[in-house]
């Protein structure tokens, strides 16, 4: 990894400075804006670490290639933005099936279909939660500064190691093309998560039978233990058993390895919410313009506070219907799409409180002063609440 300091660093280097810092030596991916700096670096840099970079013919095989070299035994990421990151719903499905850790970075940009490929959006929050289909949890990473992409990078490898699925980190092409401040720790000040081994013999080995943590130790392939990896509902043994008893053992055991260790994996953070009666809720790129809204709304004499998820998913939803609840009249949800997390932020309050939506399309970001309109709207009665608009 770098050596320890402080750097002036793009969002894109930080997220590939991350990879490596967490132990990551296998990337695959194929150039896309706003993502192509991170394989750029990560090119670069991997000749130093004897890392293996391989530019794939599309994101197909990137994703693809990237859950062979997860189960030999490598930590192994790739990038993407939108259009890429859909074409790998299907291999996202199977890294979750398969139980295969790994990390997918995709830095959002404006859609649908090509859309606009230079300009910041964040219209992939609910693909990385509902993309594939079936039943699974899932663990997605929202940053919101260069800083935090080299953070939630590393903490994404550890997560998916940790827990054996495939993490995303969801950045935007603001976060991922913005140039700030960057401190690299001391390798050892570093947590790094490496995959639970098996312990026992390689005859009693069942490569998918789980602990009580409800994650099952993973052999390497190459290290003498049976492994049958397959995409169709599978017994411990990996092997097909396409029937209600497996299915109704493996798929739960899936959604709960996250459900039950919500505690351990949810992340969010606060900002002036003790005295508010609305709070904004904002995540990535849109949560530095949320800060100076509710500083701004406040210098108005309005009591506003600002909940921002660092994990999308799991998502908070304790504690906005807690504070649905006890005190918050309104959530104003501030995101670059025309309603995703609103969705969620709605569903949580319980009808406790009003949800409203500042939607922004165009591939611009929003303004402080757009979001301080609104919550001054809806103070006068000028807005329905987001279900009734």
């Amino acid at each position: 990894m770098m050596e320890p300091g402080t750097y002036f660093m793009e969002g894109n280097t930080a997220c590939a400075e991350g990879a490596i810092a967490a132990g990551c030596t296998f990337f695959a991916g194929y150039p896309i804006t706003p993502a192509s700096e991170i394989l750029e670096r990560i090119a670069e840099r991997f000749p130093e670490i004897h890392g293996s970079y391989l530019q794939m013919e599309d994101e197909l095989g990137s994703i693809a290639s990237l859950l062979g070299a997860s189960w030999a035994g490598r930590k192994a990421m790739t990038a993407t933005s939108g259009p890429g990151f859909s074409l790998m719903m299907e291999n996202y499905g199977l890294g979750l099936i398969t139980e295969t850790p790994c990390v997918i970075v995709d830095v959002m940009r404006g859609g649908p279909s090509t859309g606009l490929p230079t300009m910041v959006a964040q219209g992939d929050v609910n693909q990385t939660r509902w993309g594939t289909h079936g039943d699974v949890g899932v663990v997605v990473y929202a940053p919101s500064s260069p800083q935090e992409l080299f953070d939630f990078t590393i903490k994404a490898f550890n997560t998916a190691e940790r827990y054996r699925l495939p993490v995303v980190v969801l950045s935007d092409e603001m976060v991922s093309h913005m140039t700030e401040k960057v401190e690299i720790p001391p390798e050892d000040e570093i947590e790094i998560v490496d995959r639970k081994k098996p312990e026992g013999p390689p005859e009693d080995h069942l490569p998918f039978r789980p602990d009580e943590d409800l994650v099952p130790p993973m052999a390497n392939a190459g290290e003498g233990y049976s492994i049958h990896v397959t995409g169709l509902t599978h017994d411990e043994r990996g092997h097909p058993s396409v029937d209600e008893e497996t299915q109704n053992m493996l798929v739960p055991r899936l959604i709960d390895k996250i459900r039950k260790n919500v505690d351990d994996i949810l992340e969010y953070e606060e900002y002036k919410v003790e005295d508010a009666d609305k709070v904004i809720v904002a995540y990535g790129s849109v949560y530095r313009t949320a800060v100076e809204a509710v500083n701004m709304a406040r210098e108005k004499g309005h009591k506003v506070g600002l909940l921002r998820p660092k994990t999308i998913w799991p998502f908070p939803e304790e504690r906005i219907y807690d504070l649905a609840e006890e005190k918050i009249d309104d959530f104003i949800v501030a995101e670059i799409n025309f309603g995703q997390i609103v969705y969620e932020v709605e569903r949580c309050t319980g009808g406790a409180a009003q949800t409203h939506l500042v939607p922004r399309m165009g591939g611009n970001i929003h303004t402080p002063e757009e979001i301080v309109e609104r919550i001054e709207a809806i103070e006068r009665g000028e807005v329905k609440p987001f279900k009734e608009d």
